[in-house]
């Protein structure tokens, strides 16, 4: 028992940074990219793998007549996007916890490449410490 302890003792001593959480409602004319989900997936999956992070599960949805919606649940949190094209809108949500490694800079350049990929302006945008 006491050794137990002991153990749970050291891990609580251990410093936890939190991690950035990105949240943001991105425009662009580049309607065709909102309409469908593959392209994004295959972008996403490509990004998970860059910055060596661990997928663990993924729901996406194709809405009618366009748009979709898509969860990435990772072991260090999550992604999630929601697309409008009837208004040329994103919203994205980015959380990485800083648990086993400092995440943020890989928050900044997964937003910053998800930006790029739908040639995006900025319309909203939250940066958050947690």
């Amino acid at each position: 028992m006491d050794l137990v302890f002991c153990q749970f003792q050291d891990l609580h001593k251990m410093s936890y940074r939190p991690g950035t959480h990105i949240l943001a409602t991105l425009e662009t004319a580049s309607n065709e990219l909102l309409q469908d989900h593959q392209a994004f997936r295959q972008k996403i999956n490509e990004l998970i793998i860059t910055y060596d992070l661990q997928k663990l599960g993924e729901v996406y949805h194709k809405f009618e007549p366009g748009g979709f919606t898509a969860v990435i649940c990772l072991s260090e949190s999550h992604i999630s996007i929601h697309t409008w094209p009837e208004h040329q809108l994103i919203n994205l949500d980015i959380y990485l916890s800083n648990y086993q490694r400092n995440n943020d800079g890989t928050v900044a350049g997964i937003y910053h490449s998800l930006q790029q990929y739908f040639q995006a302006g900025v319309q909203a945008h939250q940066t958050l410490s947690r």
